[in-house]
């Protein structure tokens, strides 16, 4: 509060003021331990982390914090990748074009390109690396295993987000590397054709399904960037969500 020059002390807020703080601030403004609470509690986005964490558990450990440093990353890819699918079109006339002029028309384009396909790999190496931690501690026993069920789902997402992007720059190393990791789905188990107790044909099983076709062409682009820029993304964002929460629920099982 400011000085009343008349009085010689704080003057007090007007009232838009005092309007406005009490609308932000419904539990008083005071810095005591139940206000402290309260404001995490009430926020919209504080309150999906605990009002209170044990202070061996902020620590930095040997993983350095490899689940925060996954989801930080994850954030860096939604956020070059939105701001690529303005300079980038799903069809194959047009996609390796659109990356060439990205990199030498568009100001900071190969920057903005480099940095999502590093952020994407760093992703897959940060969530193996969680991953190991939370196995090698024990952090998937009870009451944990529900999220360390939700974890492993979130490892498969990210592969498939890693693998589906792979194939957008439409280049050969994309088209060979998909048209060989497709063609294993040809041997899984009841929905491949070619795989143990196959109950559909080599022209409905599960890899004519995800290609479009039986083999890689237009109608493979088309779903691996719905794929990658809308579906998984989503998906994986809300078991991101669940991930926390849970987080939250169980407690911090060690250092970070």
């Amino acid at each position: 509060m400011s000085e009343d020059p008349r009085r010689g002390g704080p003057r007090a807020p007007g009232p838009l003021r005092r309007q406005l703080l009490r609308s932000l601030l419904r539990h008083g403004c005071e810095d005591t331990a139940p206000n402290r609470l309260q404001a995490v509690l009430s926020n919209l986005w504080l309150h999906l982390h605990p009002a209170r964490v044990r202070r061996e558990s902020l620590r930095f450990h040997f993983t350095l914090c490899a689940g925060g440093i996954t989801f930080l990353l994850f954030l860096v890819t939604v956020v070059t990748g939105a701001i690529l699918m303005f300079h980038y079109r799903p069809s194959p006339v047009h996609a390796h074009q659109d990356l060439v002029l990205l990199a030498q028309e568009v100001p900071y384009g190969a920057f903005l390109r480099a940095l999502h396909r590093y952020a994407g790999d760093g992703m897959v190496i940060a969530v193996f690396v969680h991953m190991v931690r939370v196995m090698l501690t024990g952090s998937y026993k009870p009451p944990r295993e529900l999220n360390w069920v939700v974890g492993v789902v979130l490892l498969a997402l990210t592969l498939a987000i890693a693998f589906t992007g792979y194939l957008l720059p439409w280049d050969q190393k994309g088209y060979w590397a998909t048209t060989v990791a497709t063609n294993m789905l040809g041997a899984t188990p009841l929905v491949g054709a070619d795989g143990p107790g196959a109950l559909v044909g080599p022209d409905r099983d599960l890899r004519v399904a995800l290609l479009g076709g039986t083999a890689v062409g237009p109608s493979t682009l088309n779903r691996f960037y719905v794929l990658h820029c809308v579906v998984l993304p989503l998906v994986a964002s809300l078991l991101m969500a669940l991930h926390f929460w849970r987080v939250r629920k169980d407690g911090f099982s060690g250092p970070l």
